[in-house]
């Protein structure tokens, strides 16, 4: 079967160690897991990472890209396919697809059958290719985490990253007031007409927030805390710009603030984000969509870092 794997590793350019080309049909590790004919996959800069050796070794090349699909089951229902295995050697105890398992950048893709979560028929292959990680993240951040509810205000880190972005979207549909920062004048514009209030990055808000969604780090923490309400929720999935930021404790312990790390979700949560993207017609933001045959252009396009929202392989062109 086509697919794009890692035949190498290159930090300095990782695109240099993308393949594409045929691979061995999926194999199925245990009598709980299934095939799945992939119909469209999206990119992730989990995938560049990967290219670059984070979190892959020599032994385990060449290994397919990867960890966000959608396709239909052996039994010919249509699915979208939940990223995280549980992986007993792995610190955090699990794993994503394409770290020990193959990924999702292939005709096929095999992976426990607890990991497939129906595809409402009003959501696209296209657009629920989009969600198992970086908007299933947005979302437990909002909901799970950050407990967000009504007539409460959100702060958006650095959005027109994948996750801030969803993250956008997703807290104007649930009907917060949200704001959102950007150090560029054309992502500010383009988050703007998403709903929130676009600002500078930094910029004093025209209100405290109960929920601030953190994905960029040490660039933006500071400004995180100061624009926390009492008891408000910083929630933490990245740290683009750095991981070890000064905190100013006595602001979180005077304000009774709480800093809260997320990572992806449950199957359960992606299930919920699919019936609330049929329910209030979301359409994930999609930047590009290419063909299969268009993978290393798809690659290109993640890796320039101009892209605003997510690249996205329909693999029935």
């Amino acid at each position: 079967m086509r697919a794009a794997y890692a035949s190498a590793f290159d930090d300095a350019n990782p695109l240099a160690a993308l393949t594409v080309g045929e691979r061995p049909e999926p194999e199925l590790p245990e009598p709980d897991w299934v095939t799945v004919e992939v119909r469209a996959s999206s990119l992730n800069h989990h995938d560049l990472w990967s290219l670059r050796g984070v979190g892959l070794s020599a032994g385990q090349l060449p290994m397919v890209l990867g960890c966000d699909a959608a396709g239909v089951d052996p039994s010919g229902a249509e699915v979208v396919v939940y990223p995280v295995v549980s992986d007993p050697g792995d610190p955090r105890g699990y794993s994503i697809l394409s770290e020990r398992h193959p990924g999702t950048l292939a005709e096929r893709v095999a992976v426990p059958r607890a990991n497939l979560v129906p595809k409402p028929a009003g959501v696209s292959f296209v657009d629920a290719a989009c969600l198992p990680t970086a908007w299933l993240t947005a979302y437990r951040m909002l909901t799970t985490r950050g407990r967000v509810a009504d007539g409460e205000a959100v702060l958006v880190q650095g959005a027109g990253g994948g996750v801030a972005t969803a993250a956008v979207v997703l807290a104007v549909a649930l009907g917060k007031r949200v704001y959102a920062t950007s150090r560029d004048p054309g992502k500010r514009e383009r988050i703007a007409e998403l709903g929130a209030t676009a600002l500078e990055s930094g910029a004093r808000l025209p209100e405290r927030v109960d929920v601030v969604i953190e994905t960029v780090g040490a660039a933006t923490f500071d400004h995180s805390l100061k624009s926390a309400a009492p008891g408000a929720r910083i929630v933490v999935s990245g740290a683009t710009s750095g991981y070890e930021p000064k905190v100013n404790l006595r602001r979180v312990f005077a304000m009774q603030l709480e800093i809260l790390g997320s990572s992806m979700g449950t199957p359960g949560e992606l299930a919920d984000l699919l019936a609330l993207c049929q329910e209030r017609g979301i359409q994930p933001v999609v930047d590009r969509v290419y063909g299969f045959s268009e993978v290393e252009k798809a690659f290109a396009r993640l890796h320039s870092g101009d892209l605003f929202g997510k690249v996205v392989l329909d693999h029935t062109r």
